[in-house]
């Protein structure tokens, strides 16, 4: 499985959020630790309705999470 393009904000949201642990956030959203840092690390793209669920935690837009890098040409 290659990995994704689509880069993510989630380790520094989680800081910004008073250092809410991986733990924490898999719990509010319904996942396990391991697919948080799964997400985090860029090799698991979570579905779109998780994606929502993760900006919605921190209270941020979807595209304060996750960006989708442009194409170089």
């Amino acid at each position: 499985m290659k990995p994704t393009r689509v880069t993510n904000s989630l380790r520094a949201l989680r800081f910004a959020a008073g250092q809410m642990t991986q733990a924490d956030l898999a719990g509010r959203i319904g996942v396990t630790r391991q697919t948080v840092i799964a997400i985090e690390q860029g090799r698991y793209s979570p579905s779109l309705e998780l994606a929502f669920q993760i900006a919605h935690v921190f209270g941020v837009p979807l595209e304060e999470v996750f960006q989708y890098p442009e194409e170089s040409s």
